[in-house]
């Protein structure tokens, strides 16, 4: 009898949560795993404008000299000697970006659902943003550019990687703006400001500049990559606290509202008792 007692008791509160946040958190997964698809495959609409990527890539390297900001070659010579520093810099391009990418999402739809869709809003908007750019302006990566002093230090030494990123799905000529660096430092902003923990805090602060140093030493992409990356990030955050404005504005004139409503039903007909007025739909809160 006991335990019948106990298979028919209804589900605490925390396991109503759990079940709940599961749920949100499967759903959330599955909308951000499609418009990655949507993004990967119209990215890769753009990969036949090969020599127009090619004239921009001289375009951009010319651009950076005249600025004094081309050192990625530079940059590149300081690690080809030393074997551990080039694993090193392909280890954190390959395994800090998605991984990191994902399991930050999960941590915020899991432990900071209210501030998820914030940071939800401002990967989209930055995502298309970063579609726009790709369409009008196709860019051979530096490691294409060989004549340049470029290396490909992840064809060096993880093909395997390459391999797995199929030219069929992957456009090879998009490489600005560097979205390893724009999202990493979305995600980044996002563990500086909603952890608790100094240490995280620290690893959000410190992971942009780790990975804007990654992009460049594996030849993957130009400083102007990254700093167009960041400009699109910004742009998406814009776009995030828009949205979050108009929100609370839509809140407030529903709470309005509701309080005009209340306040009719409740002064009844002049000069008499009040009576209880049906409340109406209130239409303008349809959505």
């Amino acid at each position: 009898m006991a335990s019948d007692t106990l298979s028919r008791r209804p589900p605490t509160l925390r396991r109503v949560r759990i079940h709940s946040q599961l749920a949100t958190a499967a759903k959330e997964i599955a909308f951000l795993l499609s418009a990655a698809l949507l993004y990967t495959l119209v990215r890769g609409l753009t990969s036949d404008r090969v020599d127009a990527a090619f004239r921009n890539a001289e375009d951009v390297i010319s651009f950076e000299k005249s600025l004094g900001i081309h050192v990625e070659t530079e940059l590149q010579g300081l690690i080809l000697d030393h074997d551990w520093a080039i694993d090193a810099a392909n280890g954190f391009y390959i395994y800090g970006y998605w991984p990191v990418f994902v399991l930050t999402l999960v941590w915020l739809i899991a432990r900071r659902p209210v501030a998820y869709p914030f940071y939800r809003n401002a990967l989209l908007a930055s995502g298309a943003f970063s579609l726009v750019i790709f369409a009008f302006y196709p860019l051979a990566p530096p490691r294409f550019l060989a004549w340049h002093g470029f290396v490909d230090t992840i064809s060096l030494e993880a093909p395997t990687y390459r391999e797995m990123n199929s030219p069929t799905f992957v456009n090879e000529y998009a490489a600005m703006p560097s979205l390893h660096f724009g999202w990493i430092l979305l995600l980044g902003i996002a563990w500086v400001a909603l952890s608790r923990v100094l240490v995280v805090r620290i690893i959000g602060a410190t992971m942009p500049l780790l990975m804007f140093a990654t992009i460049v030493l594996t030849g993957n992409h130009y400083v102007v990559d990254a700093i167009v990356g960041g400009a699109v990030v910004v742009a998406g955050l814009g776009v995030a606290v828009l949205i979050e404005r108009i929100k609370r504005q839509r809140a407030v004139q529903a709470a309005i509202q509701d309080a005009h409503d209340a306040a009719d039903g409740d002064a009844g007909p002049a000069g008499g008792a009040a009576i209880p007025a049906q409340r109406t739909p209130n239409l303008s809160r349809v959505r």
